[in-house]
């Protein structure tokens, strides 16, 4: 368990997942950059949060830019979207809220740039904003969904114990790096080409060996 004093942003654990060398500059360096990827991410994510606060429908209750938190996984975050589905009050199912009569499932939609697609740590995102909830409102969240912008379409998640397991290790190691205040050295890869960090972090420059054989090796095979 973790105190208030110890909580990270959800966003953290997706720059996490996707690279921790990522989450160590932003978060432990104060480094940031922008590139199309992450103005046109703003904006979709401007646009969810445009219409804050809450509305009905038949069956259901649509909130927005609600505040949630685990104190299990130690994180905390502004939710894009959760519906809370109607269910039947027999059951013993979903979740009581303030002012409005019946029981509720909550399911997190967390908006997206870009088109339909599966990456691990949005998956691991929402499942961990199912946790926050989950905690703060006693009951169980089983799914929720990705909303892609630019295709408009939802990738359903389901929040299967292999799911879980790889949240909550990964929320435990971002704690871990960040307690440790080392920032890992790079590994350079694909995914490298997307990241508005690449020119920051030069992975491809450092994570060659700064050494003086490294140096005279070059040396020799220009000559």
């Amino acid at each position: 368990m973790y105190t208030e004093d110890d909580y990270l942003p959800l966003s953290a654990l997706t720059h996490f997942v996707f690279c921790p060398r990522r989450a160590a500059l932003t978060r432990l360096e104060g480094i940031w950059a922008e590139n199309v990827a992450t103005v046109e991410g703003g904006i979709v994510h401007k646009h969810a949060h445009d219409d804050i606060g809450s509305e009905n429908r038949d069956g259901l209750h649509i909130a927005r830019g609600l505040m949630a938190r685990s104190q299990r996984l130690g994180l905390w975050g502004h939710l894009d979207v959760v519906e809370f589905i109607s269910v039947p009050d027999d059951e013993g199912r979903g979740a009581t809220l303030p002012g409005i009569s019946g029981r509720w499932r909550p399911f997190p939609v967390e908006y997206k740039r870009g088109r339909l697609r599966e990456e691990q740590s949005f998956a691991l995102q929402l499942c961990a904003q199912a946790v926050c909830l989950e905690e703060m409102l006693n009951t169980i969240v089983p799914e929720g969904a990705l909303y892609y912008g630019k295709t408009r379409r939802r990738l359903r998640v389901v929040f299967t114990p292999q799911v879980r397991t790889a949240t909550e290790d990964a929320a435990r190691q971002l704690h871990e790096l960040v307690a440790s205040g080392r920032t890992p050295r790079p590994v350079h890869s694909e995914k490298c080409r997307a990241c508005s960090l690449a020119a920051l972090c030069l992975p491809g420059a450092l994570q060659r060996p700064a050494s003086v054989e490294y140096y005279l090796a070059g040396a020799m095979n220009d000559a």
